[in-house]
């Protein structure tokens, strides 16, 4: 049995490392108020892009720009958005695990497949097991439209300079606290949706500029808030993810301390009752 010093070390250790899980759980609590609250500012702005561009595509013969140009896709760039840090349960082990997945499944579609990683977990990941085209951490903290737009950028160019030939991005959706949805969706070539509607009457528009000036003012557009909505995704999965292991990390530590705390007591009585065994003893042999 262990002795009384070492289990009292041992609660005293998990009271302060309960101290420290419920900090961290406050704090992933704050923090994913208001990125959920970005999440959701974000969403309808991205659907709204999307059925414009759903709009135009209606009236599209032929490609009319080098983002809409469908090839045989034989180069993958896959974009892994993660987090920079970890202790969030299984939130990046479970997206990597997926991109891992993918990867080996598609290896026969794909000659070549690059990852793009958003994220210093994911890259600490996968660098050892795939080739990684580019790393972007410590951006996260923080999401701001600038990032998204110069990562948009270098997509475009790999797609259009022909280094890629089609480009998916994979990333955690927020769903509840509980709950994240790991997605795949998509960047390039675009692929509006088409009408669901058979019986819808065509309209024609009169385009001012023209429709190719504006696809190729939309079409990159809708490459970056499609990127950025994804970290804004991916940031509040990261909380509500954070916060729940936490909360369970607390829950543990407080079980902990109560068997740690049963086991000091026993060990305590068990040593009273040698003492006074040993006590006994002696005063025995004394009389005798």
């Amino acid at each position: 049995m262990a002795s009384l010093k070492s289990i009292k070390k041992r609660i005293v250790s998990v009271k302060n490392t309960r101290q420290i899980t419920k900090a961290m759980k406050m704090v992933s609590a704050a923090k994913l108020r208001r990125a959920q609250e970005n999440v959701v500012a974000a969403r309808p702005y991205a659907r709204k892009l999307g059925e414009v561009l759903q709009s135009l595509a209606g009236n599209l013969e032929g490609d009319l720009h080098p983002l809409l140009e469908k090839r045989e896709a034989k180069k993958l760039l896959l974009v892994v958005v993660t987090s920079d840090r970890g202790l969030c349960g299984g939130f990046n082990a479970n997206l990597c695990k997926t991109a891992e997945r993918f990867i080996k499944e598609n290896k026969g579609v794909y000659e070549q497949v690059s990852l793009l990683t958003v994220g210093r977990k994911g890259y600490e990941f996968l660098k050892n097991r795939h080739t990684v085209y580019k790393n972007v951490s410590n951006v996260l903290a923080k999401p701001n439209y600038q990032t998204a737009a110069l990562l948009a950028q270098d997509v475009i160019d790999g797609f259009q300079s022909g280094e890629f030939d089609q480009v998916v991005l994979l990333y955690n959706a927020f769903r509840t606290v509980m709950s994240q949805d790991i997605t795949f969706q998509q960047l390039l070539p675009v692929q509006p949706e088409e009408r669901s509607v058979a019986d819808e009457t065509p309209v024609e528009y009169i385009y001012e500029p023209s429709l190719g000036e504006l696809l190729a003012e939309i079409l990159p557009k809708n490459i970056e808030v499609q990127i950025f909505k994804a970290m804004l995704e991916s940031v509040a999965a990261e909380h509500g993810a954070r916060m729940t292991a936490m909360d369970s990390a607390s829950k543990n530590a407080n079980e902990m301390i109560g068997k740690l705390t049963l086991q000091y007591n026993r060990a305590r009585q068990a040593a009273i009752t040698t003492e006074l065994m040993e006590i006994i003893s002696g005063a025995e042999s004394i009389k005798g």
